[in-house]
């Protein structure tokens, strides 16, 4: 790379990051709280915290049945559905109410949680109108529903593009020693760039994984596009329909007796109850191999009025791009390898703010000295 070409790329990135350098530690920072968020919320909302001996409703337990009841007592609109969690640990059962059919990221929703036996409301409150939801909206969509989530997408393909172009404008052309050594001695100005440097240069790969599947997570098509471009076409979830459009539900009981004998080595993740209508129950599991505890890849839908067992997706009969998708979530929110990864995760989130801070910084002492020198020099 010639001279010329160096100070031009500099610049680029210089101005690239102090357009896009606060949005960046934004998203970085929420991205911090939101490793935690489940047990930051318990801790801002202890009346949730409802200790119960064992490990919580599984597949043939009553709770939920009697939860769904309790549901309908407060919430008696039959078109509405609900998603009940199974977190695997005792305690109170979170749920989510949508007054629709549908459960996309945008939908409106209320966040319940259950009593540990299912026949009390502990907690209700609109999805985006506690802290927690409202750092999560603002994190994925910059509060501005599907809009803020195409905006953090294609932002995260250009904080992509700084990263890279940074690495490029450090890459030394001499010692390596020299370039990866910070000088304690140093003049404030250096100690800045080299503090933004070396910040960046060893974070450099852990952020490009952190930022690309963040803009993957923000733009599902786009990474269909991606695998199908790259891989195959990943293998599409079903979207069954119950046998016929109304009757009497069966109970959850059934229907989850029902998905367990179809996939019998499955661990319960959600169960989706269908409001009135054709829409099938639909169990999300987490089978062998499935990175991702709390949010699996894999489904089994269950005919909501004769129990009978209409599609099934299981992750592990998928292809190679299927299987790569499967990956995207859990390497974003750090939970790939348990605690040790999810405090990565926390602090990996915090270095964009570092980067801004000293990159701004660091322009500023220049400017300074520049002006400071164009000064002295007009008097000499």
């Amino acid at each position: 790379m010639t001279a010329r070409s160096r100070i031009l790329l500099r610049q680029f990135h210089l101005w690239l990051g102090l357009g896009l350098g606060g949005l960046f530690a934004l998203l970085g920072v929420t991205g911090s709280a939101l490793v935690f968020y489940v047990e930051i919320d318990k801790v801002l909302h202890p009346a949730i915290e409802q200790v119960a001996p064992g490990a919580g409703p599984d597949w043939s337990s009553p709770v939920w049945d009697r939860a769904l009841e309790t549901a309908h007592s407060r919430w008696p609109d039959p078109h509405g559905s609900w998603s009940f969690e199974a977190t695997g640990q005792g305690g109170s059962v979170p749920a989510r109410y949508y007054p629709s059919e549908h459960h996309s990221h945008h939908a409106e929703r209320e966040m319940v949680w259950f009593s540990p036996d299912g026949t009390r409301v502990l907690r209700a409150e609109p999805w985006g109108g506690y802290l927690m939801s409202w750092l999560y909206e603002l994190h994925m969509h910059l509060l501005a529903g599907e809009v803020g989530s195409q905006i953090v997408g294609w932002l995260g393909f250009a904080m992509l593009i700084l990263l890279v172009s940074g690495i490029v404008v450090w890459w030394p052309r001499g010692s390596w020693r020299k370039a990866l050594a910070f000088k304690r001695n140093a003049a404030p100005i250096r100690r800045l760039r080299d503090l933004h440097k070396l910040s960046g240069v060893w974070s450099m790969a852990l952020l490009f994984i952190l930022v690309g599947t963040g803009a993957l997570l923000a733009l599902p098509l786009i990474k269909t596009q991606l695998l199908t471009a790259v891989i195959t076409a990943p293998d599409t979830v079903p979207d069954p329909q119950s046998s016929v459009s109304s009757g009497q539900q069966i109970s959850i009981l059934q229907a989850l007796a029902a998905a367990h004998r179809a996939v019998p080595d499955a661990r319960l993740a959600f169960i989706d109850v269908p409001g009135t209508g054709p829409e099938p129950f639909r169990m999300r599991v987490q089978l062998p191999g499935d990175p991702h505890r709390r949010f699996p890849s894999s489904f089994i839908f269950i005919d909501q009025y004769s129990g009978a067992v209409v599609a099934v997706h299981d992750v592990r009969r998928g292809n190679a791009s299927t299987t790569t998708a499967a990956w995207v979530r859990v390497l974003h929110d750090g939970s790939v390898a348990g605690l040790s990864t999810r405090i990565l995760a926390v602090i990996l989130g915090l270095i964009p703010l570092g980067l801004f801070v000293t990159g701004f910084l660091h322009w500023r002492r220049r400017l300074a000295a520049r002006a400071q020198s164009h000064k002295t020099g007009s008097f000499s």
